[in-house]
């Protein structure tokens, strides 16, 4: 089945992939330079900076057919992914000894590639769960069934994951969310608008073609579709927006079991929560109305739920399953929500299984072959360089008490810090891996993820634990660990190279280490404590001059207009844009205390300070279908790449200096608008 994140604690992350560019390896890259024939020096740096260091190769580069989006990530994900597979085929020829992770890589890849016997079956391998799905007889028997498949880490109606008690960040806590919708969100079941319509009318003919692939005809299929989609607008009207999510404090609603029984009797909580396997008196009901709704909601016929399983089940598993459900699937999420117009190449999607059920065991065979100690090292010596600038500027803070500056610097300084890949890698001895048997090596990497985190409730927190795997290009913030994670895949070029000269590695990965550390004092993690508890740490005072700030900002991102009349979502991206403007502001005070920061020498005809800020630039760059920038505007608290590099060049007072930015340029901001948080 198509393994969903389950019973795994989501942090604010960067999101690199679906960002970038060109196939390079980096050991071919010229050192020192920043890539000049991508600029255009027809554009004027202070109207618009990102395509005066892009705008070439804006010009001179189309999006292939395969992609939504193309720029800098993409480059370092297409290098990652050409060093994956051959680390997967050599894996898949080898006929390692069983349970050693080249024999779990490999066959696991191996049975992925197997085309002939996957075309071959069709949608045999979830037969038995359709029959399980015919054999339901009342409610009950839906919960089961729902609980049946969160156990192979296949979550339908309800949300789940185990993660750090917010109020008590050394204990676990079972999580439940939101959940139960086809739609990326709630607001596409409401808009009338036509773009939002095509999405959905391409959603409606992507759950028939599933159930005529499954032996209904039109005319029934179409009846189950309305069904279907009926039933997960009425969960939608419970659903929080996005905006309203980003409130940790309302997402927090610790709830007796028993009292959660006596007011949703139809969940029937007690027998859901003794199927998942949880044992506990007491859990986080993060979105309550949610459930209150789902209780009502499961008066609705069975046979309407039935329906509404058939869906989802098919839908999870579409990816596994015969070419015919793989197409369907794209049509829906890869042509009308990104405005992809071509199929990734399955060695491509089977790589991808294997990370997401697999992760840690490929990990280890990546980092053994392309990340050295010495990049470890070098990543290091700029994060605890960042800590410093950042310590410097929180205690410049004008508008900040001296009181609540100095738990600031000890949150700060309690920071986690995870470079490269974990201190200790996951054991997968439990899971069963056979070349021949695809859709069976997927159920028992779901099982085996399941148990792993489930066994976690009630127990000590494992600080020492990653949230994404080592060839990911991405980093994170994780509030309840206060930690920041930069794991081995984004450590390349152009983000970072050891070779690279220091405007270029502050201005790329120094930009990224600043962004994850100001997310620990963003809209959302300045209300956790260095401790990683939702617990306040603020004056008064303070947090309402923090709040003041933090809305003139959105006021600024919601300002911009991305796509025809469509305007960023200032609220939505609030946080992000927050560690944006931050990150570039400390990754320059660090840059500056470099022996190249405080010198004037030119290079390729740049100072120091101009090359930091292209740098900047340049790693952002990123060209997207307009269909993949509503979704991102919807959906995504990122604001799209242009503005990741207007708004903290905007708000910082160096880049004008660098630039001779002036009253009239387009990018100018009276120094009293400019908005400095941290």
């Amino acid at each position: 089945m198509k393994r969903t994140i389950l019973l795994v604690s989501l942090a604010s992350a960067v999101i690199f992939y679906n960002s970038s560019c060109t196939n390079s390896d980096a050991s071919t890259e010229t050192k020192h330079t920043l890539s000049l024939e991508n600029m255009d020096s027809s554009v004027r740096p202070g109207d618009n900076f990102y395509l005066y260091a892009n705008g070439t190769w804006f010009k001179k580069n189309e999006i292939p057919p395969t992609e939504s989006r193309i720029g800098a990530g993409l480059e370092m994900y297409n290098r990652t992914k050409e060093r994956v597979k051959g680390i997967l085929e050599e894996s898949a020829k080898a006929n390692a000894a069983t349970g050693t992770v080249e024999q779990q890589v490999g066959d696991f890849y191996a049975a992925g590639m197997d085309s002939a016997a996957i075309e071959k079956a069709g949608y045999d391998p979830v037969k038995p769960f359709l029959q399980k799905i015919s054999d339901i007889k009342d409610t009950k028997g839906v919960m089961q069934f729902v609980a049946e498949q969160a156990t192979y880490n296949n979550p339908m109606l309800i949300g789940a994951f185990v993660g750090a008690d917010e109020k008590n960040s050394m204990s676990n806590i079972a999580v439940f969310y939101q959940a139960g919708l086809g739609l990326p969100d709630r607001d596409y079941y409401f808009k009338t608008d036509e773009p939002t319509q095509k999405v959905v009318k391409a959603y409606q003919a992507y759950m028939q073609k599933l159930f005529t692939l499954t032996g209904d005809d039109t005319a029934k299929a179409a009846l189950e579709m309305m069904e279907v989609y009926d039933l997960e607008k009425q969960m939608a009207k419970s659903h929080r927006t996005n905006v309203e999510l980003r409130d940790p404090q309302s997402n927090y609603n610790k709830m007796a079991v028993a009292d959660m029984d006596k007011k949703m009797p139809a969940i029937g909580w007690p027998a859901l929560l003794h199927d998942l396997g949880i044992n506990a008196d007491s859990v986080n009901v993060s979105q309550p109305g949610f459930y209150m709704a789902l209780n009502n909601l499961l008066k609705t016929p069975v046979g309407t739920w039935k329906t509404y399983l058939r869906f989802h089940l098919l839908d999870a598993a579409s990816g596994a399953l015969s070419s015919d459900f793989v197409n369907a699937a794209f049509d829906y999420r890869g042509k009308a929500l990104s405005g992809q117009q071509q199929i990734k190449p399955r060695w491509e999607r089977i790589y991808r299984q294997t990370d997401g059920n697999l992760g840690e065991a490929l990990g280890q065979l990546y980092v053994k072959k392309y990340f050295t100690e010495d990049a470890k090292k070098r990543m290091l010596e700029l994060v605890n360089n960042l800590q410093k600038a950042f310590e410097a500027r929180i205690n410049k803070l004008e508008w900040m008490s001296d009181s609540t500056k100095k738990k600031a610097v000890e949150k700060l300084y309690t920071f986690i810090k995870k470079i490269g890949y974990p201190d200790k890698w996951r054991d997968y001895s439990k899971v069963t891996i056979d070349k021949h048997k695809y859709f069976d090596n997927l159920l028992s990497c779901g099982k085996n993820e399941y148990a792993f985190q489930v066994a976690k409730v009630g127990k000590p927190v494992d600080r020492t634990e990653w949230g994404i795997t080592a060839p990911t290009i991405d980093a994170y913030y994780n509030p309840t660990f206060n930690e920041i994670v930069f794991p081995a895949g984004i450590l390349q070029y152009p983000m970072f190279d050891p070779g690279n000269d220091d405007a270029m590695n502050y201005g790329g990965i120094g930009m990224v280490i600043g962004h994850e550390m100001t997310h620990g004092f963003d809209d959302q993690g300045a209300q956790y404590d260095k401790d990683g508890n939702l617990k306040n740490w603020w004056s008064k005072e303070d947090f309402a001059k923090f709040k003041e700030k933090g809305m003139a900002l959105a006021k600024l991102y919601s300002s911009f207009v991305v796509l025809d009349s469509v305007h960023i979502n200032g609220e939505l991206t609030q946080g992000e844009n927050t560690a944006d403007v931050g990150g570039v502001a400390i990754a320059y005070d660090a840059f500056k205390l470099t022996k190249q920061g405080q010198d004037t020498t030119r290079t390729d005809g740049f100072t120091p300070d101009q090359r930091f800020f292209l740098s900047v630039a340049q790693c952002w760059r990123r060209k997207a279908k307009d269909e993949a920038i509503r979704q991102q505007i919807n959906t995504d608290p990122h604001s799209p790449s242009m503005y990741r590099v207007w708004g903290p060049l905007m708000n910082n007072d160096a880049f004008y200096k660098a630039f001779g930015v002036k009253e009239g340029d387009k990018m100018f901001l009276a120094e009293k608008d400019r908005v400095r948080i941290w």
